[in-house]
C-alpha cells in the first residue's frame, strides 16, 4: 500500500448520517453453495427493504465479476481477494447507512472472518446468513448446469465438487433452503434486522 496517503474525514459523522436517514448501516452476508439460494433470498430481501423504505443494495457474486472484479480468475487467490475487495465495497455501503446485501459463495472460513474484520474495524454491522442446502438438493436445482459440467471435469475448481466450501461455524443465521421457501427466508432476516435495529 502506498504510503504518501492520507485519511481525509468528511464534515458528515456516523450519528448524524444515521439520524438524518432514520437507518443504521449494515451488511448481510449471504454464503452458501452454488444454487443453495442466496441469489434469489438476495433479491427478494432487496425488494422487501425498498417496498418499506429502506435505503438497500445488493451485489451479487457473478454480477460483480463483470466489473469491479473482472481481472480475476476462480483459484484460490483470486477467490480471497474477490472477497476482500467486497467486504471493503459492502463496508462503504454500510458507512453510507445502506442495508448492503451481498450473495457470494465465499467458500473459505478466514475471507469472511476478513470480511467481518473490515466491519468490525469501521463499528459496523455485520450479519452472517448460512444459505444452506445438501449437495443432492443443489445439484439437482442447478439451474446454470455448474455442478453437471464440474462432475465432467469441465470446469475445474469448482466449489462442493473439486474445491472446498467450509461452512460457517457460528453464523447469525443458518437458512436451511430445502426446509424454507423465499418468503420465510426473508422473514427469518428481516426479524433479525428489526431485533437488532437495524430495521423498523
Amino acid at each position: 500500500m502506498a504510503t504518501n496517503i492520507t485519511y481525509h474525514p468528511g464534515s458528515v459523522d456516523a450519528a448524524e448520517r444515521t439520524n438524518l436517514l432514520q437507518q443504521k448501516g449494515v451488511t448481510i452476508w449471504l454464503t452458501g453453495l452454488s444454487a443453495s439460494g442466496k441469489s434469489t433470498i438476495a433479491c427478494a430481501l432487496e425488494q422487501h427493504l425498498l417496498h418499506i423504505h429502506k435505503f438497500t443494495y445488493r451485489l451479487d457474486g457473478d454480477n460483480v465479476r463483470f466489473g469491479l472484479n473482472k481481472d480475476l480468475g476462480f483459484d484460490e487467490k483470486s477467490r480471497n481477494e474477490n472477497i476482500r475487495r467486497i467486504g471493503e465495497v459492502s463496508k462503504l455501503f454500510a458507512d453510507a447507512s445502506c442495508i448492503a446485501i451481498t450473495a457470494f459463495i465465499s467458500p473459505y472460513r478466514t475471507d469472511r472472518a476478513v470480511a467481518r474484520e473490515i466491519h468490525d474495524k469501521a463499528g459496523l454491522g455485520f450479519v452472517e446468513v448460512f444459505v444452506d442446502a445438501p449437495l443432492e438438493v443443489v445439484e439437482q436445482r442447478d439451474p446454470k448446469g455448474l455442478y453437471k459440467k464440474a462432475r465432467a471435469g469441465e470446469i475445474k475448481e469448482f466449489t462442493g465438487i473439486s474445491a472446498p466450501y467450509e461452512a460457517p461455524e457460528k453464523p447469525e443465521l443458518h437458512i436451511k433452503t430445502n426446509e424454507v421457501n423465499v418468503t420465510e427466508a426473508v422473514k427469518i432476516i428481516i426479524d433479525y434486522l428489526i431485533v437488532h435495529g437495524y430495521c423498523t
